[in-house]
């Protein structure tokens, strides 16, 4: 094991990751998926239309939506349609604004939603229910978009939303069954939002940051059809044991599963007849930069899959027995290797400490491959640049991590049982600090091998 040499790696494996980020600039993709000839609008990817819309045809145009990922979209949207563009409303995380002159911008809390999200909600709302047969809605839709958009339904509070939040981010909760509890306890998600700016046609503009790139669970498809339903909400509540509830928030899903609350609308809905819900970048179009840019650095490469799902832990180990693989026989593939997968994993919080997905999984990795006999680094992470509540997108680890960690009279297996990655991965100066990346499509994870 060469320490030159796995420094080389580090820097290597930055520079993979810093491509797949390019490959999914928000800005880019809203110009790659919206493209004016004179005064028609052409939707869809180059050579492949969805649809061709005549801009006569409307008296007015505006921008909505919410995410990580939403104001560059926003501001792709305002240079393209010019003096067209009439109006907006978007929400985003607290720093991830852009100069916008048409489109007003609230910043508002993620992952726990706010006020700010709440009073940037209700301005949407009220645009899109003042719109008319002739009226054409953007909606630009991005991973976060699901905190960013809060409207708590009936007499929900948003406190009683936060403590939910909380409640299911701590236990473990996909993120599929997280949205089906969003949608159900507001009034904006769920395609709730489509039947709001119903007669208006709308073209729905979706960064993708969940796996298998499902409409209807990006930011809860606020413009989408939902499958979820009332039911399943219970079932979720019952399957994490979640005997502390808020009793409003009970209540209130108890009475859509009796049928005395409408249920969010789904496929067969006629307000969906007028909605172009097209997706402008997701993971996998990272994960095929980065695989690009370790060819072309000198590694034979591999995507293992976008659509990892699973407990971070878990997951780790088995990348490092993919790592150790190839040292000992060459398979899957032969080294220089890097092997690249995406997705989004779970943490399941037992600890007091900070951290986040990717450093967790970073840390699981070290631990596994201390006092191997190769050379090998791991990278993971959030697309996003903000890796739980930290200011760290990830981390980059090799077999040496543990060992700097020891010096430092430290122990690893303690952090991650204190769900402390951040603090050891801190000590050991292996975090990934990207700042905002403005994009979102889950996380990207590299092993390098040589």
């Amino acid at each position: 094991m060469e320490e030159e040499l796995l420094r080389e790696m580090r820097t290597q494996s930055e520079k993979i990751f810093r491509s797949s980020l390019r490959a999914v600039d928000p800005y880019e993709a809203v110009k790659k998926f919206v493209r004016l000839q004179g005064d028609t609008l052409i939707l869809g990817a180059p050579g492949k239309p969805v649809a061709e819309l005549d801009l006569r045809n409307y008296e007015r145009i505006s921008v909505v939506g919410g995410g990580k990922a939403t104001a560059p979209m926003a501001k792709a949207m305002e240079n393209l349609l010019g003096e067209r563009l009439c109006d907006g409303f978007i929400n985003v995380k607290y720093g991830f604004t852009e100069d916008l002159s048409r489109i007003k911008t609230v910043e508002a809390g993620h992952p726990v939603p706010d006020q700010n999200g709440v009073e940037g909600t209700r301005r949407i709302l009220e645009l899109l229910q003042a719109a008319g047969e002739r009226d054409l809605i953007f909606s630009l839709i991005s991973g976060g978009g699901s905190a960013l958009l809060p409207q708590p339904a009936g007499p929900i509070s948003l406190s009683e939303k936060q403590e939910i939040t909380r409640t299911l981010l701590a236990c473990g909760a996909s993120i599929d069954e997280i949205n089906a509890v969003r949608k159900h306890i507001s009034a904006s998600k769920g395609g709730q939002m489509a039947r709001a700016a119903f007669p208006a046609t709308v073209a729905n503009l979706m960064l993708s940051d969940v796996v298998g790139d499902r409409m209807d669970v990006i930011a809860s498809g606020p413009f989408v059809p939902d499958s979820s339903t009332f039911e399943d909400v219970l079932r979720i509540f019952k399957k994490y044991d979640l005997k502390e509830v808020p009793s409003r928030i009970l209540d209130h899903v108890k009475g859509g599963e009796a049928g005395r609350i409408p249920e969010t609308p789904k496929a067969d809905a006629p307000i969906f007849d007028r909605v172009w819900n097209i997706i402008v970048g997701s993971n996998i179009l990272a994960l095929e930069a980065a695989k690009d840019k370790a060819q072309e650095l000198g590694y034979e490469t591999l995507i293992l899959s976008s659509m990892v799902e699973g407990e971070t832990r878990e997951v780790a180990k088995v990348h490092c027995a993919i790592a150790k693989e190839i040292l000992k026989t060459g398979l899957p593939i032969l080294a220089p290797a890097c092997v690249i997968s995406g997705g989004e994993t779970t943490v399941t919080i037992r600890g007091q400490g900070l951290g986040g997905r990717n450093q967790e999984f970073c840390l699981a990795a070290a631990i596994e491959l201390a006092g191997i006999h190769g050379n090998v680094v791991v990278l993971s992470g959030g697309t996003d640049g903000n890796d739980g509540p930290t200011d760290a997108a990830g981390a980059i680890v090799d077999p040496l991590t543990i060992r700097r960690g020891k010096s430092k009279g430290i122990e690893a297996l303690d952090f991650l049982n204190d769900n402390d990655s951040y603090h050891f991965l801190e000590k050991t100066e292996d975090l990934l600090v990207t700042g905002p990346t403005k994009t979102n499509v889950m996380d990207v994870r590299l092993l390098l091998v040589r």
